[in-house]
């Protein structure tokens, strides 16, 4: 048994479009790939030497067949291409219904006007958006009215942004605690998350999107291997924005982050601790930082800084330690839209007892969750095939 399980979700990292992805407007579509071509010199030695650039075509991979981790990557088997059904599937859970997306028309004008009575807060927006682009646009009106900005995307999410100090935290986690209940109670408009989206500056050109963003997701709909882990007295340890994507479910114990840098440092942390169990971490600045907004060189860049962090991580495993390192959904910085898109997801498993081999193509993220469960001998969740057998040496 591996005494402590780190797994790591590079969010959006995809590997290259899914035989479906035409259905959901994303042929072709290749997150790494693109990425890495968009920086002449990208580099990324730490990933390479567990095997990542055996999952597609990567810019300055080394022509190696003899990594050090398994490898492989993985099909998502839930109907979508969300945070929520990634991560979900990650953790056991297959969702065959797709969450309520409102990117088309915007939210019904009968929620809007429920939300405002109960709130007593104003609403402007209301439309499909990127949350940096709809904060230049409204902002300034947002602080002359305080009527807060509503808007969602191709994700079943309900955002609202406020000015930190002209709205108010409260006020703004209030109007989402709000919006969340009234979304829950009525099936047609149940969005799959209500996000809190705090912003500060005094004019459109330096407004700023804050790190005090708060998450109020659905709860899972049975069990995760993280719940039955803490049924079973292991400890879960959320790192970033786990905590908030299950609901607080299955969790024992929760570290908030402000950016990918302040997620590797805290993870880094943890590894100090003398804990038996799970520790998921999110970091989440590939996709809202870089693909949403389709930077292409940002996110390259931003991947050749967690390579240098995973170094220390790999370096300072025990012996008794296992490192996964997988995504959620992909996010092409190159692909049209802002949306996220489906793709294959990589599976990298690394440990000093871990065989270098290949784990081929998984027929669903849930494998992670089956193989965790296999390891602390607990139950296995309702989906997913255990690769525990095929990694130990």
């Amino acid at each position: 048994m591996y005494k402590r399980i780190f797994l790591i979700v590079l969010d959006s990292l995809g590997v290259g479009a899914l035989p479906d992805a035409n259905l959901y407007g994303d042929t072709n579509a290749n997150t790494l790939k693109n990425l890495s071509f968009s920086k002449k010199d990208f580099n990324i030695p730490n990933l390479f030497k567990l095997g990542i650039g055996l999952l597609t075509d990567v810019n300055n991979a080394p022509i190696s067949n003899k990594p050090s981790a398994a490898f492989g990557k993985m099909n998502e088997a839930s109907v979508g291409k969300d945070t929520l059904t990634g991560h979900w599937e990650i953790m056991g859970i297959k969702t065959s219904e797709p969450f309520k997306v409102f990117d088309e028309s915007g939210f019904p004008k009968q929620l809007i006007n429920m939300i405002e009575e109960l709130s007593g807060f104003k609403l402007i927006g209301n439309y499909a958006a990127s949350g940096t682009e709809i904060i230049k646009e409204l902002g300034e009106e947002h602080i002359n009215t305080k009527k807060a900005i509503i808007y969602t995307s191709a994700d079943s999410v309900l955002q609202i942004a406020a000015h930190e100090e002209v709205f108010g935290l409260d006020n703004l986690y209030k109007l989402c605690e709000i919006s969340r209940k009234i979304t829950l109670e009525n099936p047609e408009w149940k969005v799959g998350r209500v996000i809190a989206r705090p912003f500060l500056g005094e004019t459109k050109e330096n407004f700023f999107r804050t790190s005090n963003r708060k998450d109020y997701s659905i709860s899972p709909p049975y069990k995760t291997t993280m719940d039955i882990l803490k049924e079973n007295n292991y400890d879960v340890i959320s790192i970033g924005k786990i905590s908030d994507i299950f609901n607080e479910h299955g969790i024992t114990k929760k570290y908030k982050t402000k950016s990918n840098d302040d997620g590797m440092n805290k993870l880094i942390e943890t590894q100090q601790e003398k804990f038996t169990g799970l520790c998921f971490i999110n970091l989440v600045d590939f996709d809202a930082i870089f693909g949403h907004r389709r930077n292409a060189l940002g996110y390259a860049i931003a991947l050749e800084e967690f390579d240098k962090k995973l170094c220390k991580v790999l370096n300072n495993l025990e012996n008794d330690d296992l490192v996964i390192i997988t995504a959620d959904h992909g996010n092409d910085p190159l692909h049209s839209g802002t949306d996220h898109t489906r793709e294959y997801v990589p599976l990298l498993v690394y440990g000093h007892k871990v065989k270098n081999i290949s784990l081929g193509v998984r027929e669903t993220f849930a494998d992670i969750a089956a193989t965790i469960s296999d390891n602390f001998g607990v139950s296995r969740p309702k989906n997913g095939k255990s690769f525990l057998e095929n990694i130990n040496k």
